[in-house]
């Protein structure tokens, strides 16, 4: 596709981010199911009611600038819905997988933020003070949900995760500490006797 004008960029950027939040809508119910900690599935079920409303503001975008916005395929967002895929079939403890899902998540509202701070700027260039605002909304909810995940995940996830850990090593540990140490003792003679 050509893109002569910054018009036609902003469009074409619009388009990318109308198809990335309809790829999200279908994704974030799959990442909500997946989670366990419930502070991590109220936050995605809240950027989920975000993320519908982010698409209703494309279109008002799309109306003001009288365009349309489907048509195209978001690669980019392709590939990180995939990977938050791919983190929900990992076998890892309940705590491990909710990092895997943030780390995913996070991924992509990182990308989104970048998408919508250019298509903003690209507006602002172009004298389009509505589309701004809208995109600037849109921006602000971006980096909310990914300082929440950020808290959800350093308050409650990672503690989770670090207390699996331990309780996981506690188990694989011989009951009797005792024949460890002996153990160890031995083995250190025996080199001690080979020399």
């Amino acid at each position: 596709m050509k893109m002569p004008t910054l018009r036609e960029l902003l469009i074409d950027q619009l388009k990318d981010l109308y198809s990335a939040e309809n790829q999200l809508l279908k994704a974030l119910p799959k990442m909500r199911r997946g989670a366990t900690t419930p502070a991590l599935r109220e936050a995605i079920e809240s950027h989920l009611g975000e993320t519908r409303e982010q698409v209703e503001r494309l279109k008002q975008i799309a109306e003001l600038l009288d365009c349309k916005l489907a048509g195209k395929k978001c690669r980019a967002m392709e590939g990180l819905v995939e990977e938050g895929a791919e983190a929900l079939q990992e076998d890892a403890p309940e705590a491990v997988l909710d990092a895997a899902i943030v780390a995913a998540a996070q991924r992509v509202e990182h990308y989104e933020m970048a998408s919508y701070g250019t298509a903003r700027t690209l507006a602002e260039l172009l004298g389009e003070r509505e589309v701004v605002e809208l995109l600037q909304e849109t921006l602000n909810e971006e980096k909310a949900a990914d300082e929440k995940l950020t808290q959800v995940v350093e308050q409650e996830v990672y503690p989770a995760a670090q207390r699996e850990a331990e309780e996981m090593m506690a188990e694989d540990a011989p009951a009797d500490n005792g024949r460890r140490k002996s153990g160890g003792t031995r083995s250190r003679g025996a080199r001690s006797g080979s020399r």
